[in-house]
């Protein structure tokens, strides 16, 4: 076989095992990149590793680094107890707050995952205190938090963004950003109106409130904690209106919140999410190899086979989303995909390349409610009776696969609008 087609093989075969096994794919793909540029391409090691990308490496190293001191420092915690606060005891406002809040965290950095986890425990309580079905506050939380998800300064926009612009879409940062963040305020909005039937007051959450427990108070915010708040706000402002690197810059914010004493890099260093990291970095050098050996070109043409111009972003999200459903987004399917665009295009003779991405990011991240994805997982996780956390999981995954159909019907509708009709 060619190098194209062992390279193509390779990948396939690392997207079957990231939906099938726990293996953490990224080192299989560095394995199989040095199997088959060594071997059958012929190349020295030095060419192999030229593909690592060092960029997204530091950039994806120093925004965990920071946002994991505010993390251990308890800086996101309290702010997140602020958040929901806000919404002073009203059952039908409070589902909001929760999507305001996680979709707020994940923005600004953390990425879903995180605003998941620091959230869903307080949303729990306080949701089954006031009477709101755990599935609607479980869905709000991770709708929310993928909402944000692919904002500019978050760890996963980054990783989309930067695909894309290695493909020849880049400066649509905004843009990525909303299209997700409506899709998913749309689907919460949907959620709202069909579960908000209010549920008896968890008895075990009104407990846990009534012995002081994190759902009862929201403390101020410590000098430290206002001082973390301070240096991400001028890192974000940094960022966002005069165009500092995100990467960098993240480790000099980090670098004075340990230096004022703020921040415990040791734990903060155990919150960077390595594995994450490893299986994006080792998919991009297989998918470098796949370029280099002309495997990409095999894979956009597999695509164009069950596809048109006029049907490819309904199709693409479809199959994104499928994919998603039980691999990693971030990891596996934007790093996969992405890069497919411009030969997708070429291949079926037509479509919208902008169009076309924005309907990858929005497949593969709507599917991630579902309880087979981490973000779904932390939900059921939250809940103690059996029984209960049973019917959770039963709602979330059949709702996250419908998401694998309702984001291909959005991004058919409404991607080459988002994107301009070119």
């Amino acid at each position: 076989m060619t190098p194209a087609v062992l390279s193509l093989i390779a990948l396939l075969v690392a997207i079957v095992l990231s939906c099938t096994s726990r293996i953490n794919v990224g080192l299989l793909a560095i394995a199989f990149a040095w199997v088959i540029g060594t071997g059958p391409a012929g190349w020295r090691p030095d060419q192999i590793m030229a593909g690592f990308p060092s960029s997204l490496f530091l950039t994806l190293a120093g925004v965990t680094l920071l946002f994991g001191l505010a993390e251990v420092n308890g800086t996101l915690m309290r702010l997140a107890h602020r958040v929901i606060r806000w919404s002073g005891g009203h059952a039908r406002v409070i589902p909001f707050l929760f999507f305001v809040a996680a979709g707020l965290l994940s923005s600004v950095g953390p990425g879903a995952i995180s605003a998941v986890a620091l959230l869903i425990p307080l949303a729990m309580a306080i949701g089954g205190q006031s009477g709101v079905p755990r599935v609607l506050t479980a869905l709000m939380v991770a709708n929310g938090a993928n909402a944000g998800n692919l904002s500019p300064i978050s760890a996963v926009g980054i990783i989309a963004n930067s695909r894309m612009a290695e493909a020849g879409l880049g400066s649509h940062e905004f843009l990525v950003w909303f299209a997700n963040f409506a899709a998913h305020l749309l689907v919460a909005v949907a959620a709202w109106a069909m579960f908000r039937t209010p549920d008896t007051p968890d008895a075990s959450a009104a407990a846990a409130s009534a012995d002081g427990g994190a759902p009862a108070v929201a403390h101020a915010l410590s000098r430290g904690q206002q001082f973390t708040a301070l240096v991400i706000g001028l890192w974000i402002v940094g960022v966002v209106g005069f165009g500092l690197n995100v990467g960098l810059t993240a480790f000099v914010a980090a670098s004075v919140l340990i230096v004022a004493g703020v921040g415990d890099e040791t734990a903060a260093i155990r919150q960077i999410p390595w594995g994450v990291i490893l299986m994006v970095t080792g998919m991009t050098v297989l998918i470098g190899v796949l370029e280099k050996t002309g495997g990409l070109d095999l894979f956009t043409a597999l695509l164009a086979r069950i596809a048109t111009p006029a049907s490819i972003n309904g199709t693409i999200a479809f199959v994104s989303g499928l994919i998603s459903s039980w691999s990693s987004t971030s990891g596996v399917v934007l790093p996969a995909f992405l890069p497919t665009v411009p030969g997708l295009v070429e291949q079926l003779g037509g479509g919208n390349p902008l169009g076309i991405a924005l309907s990858i990011n929005v497949g593969a991240s709507m599917v991630d409610v579902s309880p087979l994805s981490t973000i779904g997982a932390l939900c059921v996780a939250t809940v103690i009776d059996p029984a209960a956390a049973r019917r959770l999981f039963r709602q979330l995954l059949v709702w996250g696969l419908s998401m694998a159909v309702v984001g291909a019907l959005l991004c058919q509708v409404f991607a080459n609008l988002l994107a301009g009709g070119r």
